[in-house]
């Protein structure tokens, strides 16, 4: 009997470590299966990729080495409040756009790759659109800009 213990003890610690091996590793990598919409900002259009749900808004764009310069992440949370991003494991230098229900940007800010800055919206939000570096500037699109698409209430 204690031989039939102590195989069991192990099978499941086994089986525990393994499931944590596969949960860590299911963070190295970036997200690439995630549901996608058209957005826009002015005459630009935006392959957007959707952060709906904690786990995908949590791992947001980290270990992405590249993104297309059209592309985009969405990440959408339930109620508008004070949201707050950080780019922890993100190699990309990226913008945030902070973004009201109707698709108005409320403030930009840019971002470094890899550091814990924490960079705000100024008012309560629902939605934060990342992009690369500078494809807001050079766009001319500002706070007070409006992005339209699905999401936004017009």
């Amino acid at each position: 009997m204690k031989h039939f213990q102590t195989r069991f003890v192990r099978c499941v610690m086994l089986g525990l470590l393994a499931a944590l091996h596969l949960s860590a590793s299911a963070q190295e990598g970036p997200q690439l299966n995630l549901q996608r919409i058209k957005i826009s900002a002015g005459m630009h259009q935006i392959d957007t990729q959707l952060a709906m749900t904690p786990e995908q808004r949590q791992i947001g764009l980290m270990n992405r080495p590249s993104m297309p310069a059209h592309e985009g992440m969405l990440f959408v949370f339930e109620q508008p409040t004070k949201q707050c991003f950080w780019m922890k494991n993100t190699l990309l230098p990226l913008t945030a756009a902070f973004v009201a229900d109707d698709g108005t940007i409320v403030n930009l800010e840019d971002m470094k790759p890899q550091t814990l800055d924490a960079h705000c919206s100024t008012k309560e939000v629902r939605y934060v659109l990342e992009m690369n570096k500078g494809w807001f500037e050079k766009r001319g699109i500002k706070a007070g800009s409006k992005l339209s698409g699905a999401p936004f209430k017009q």
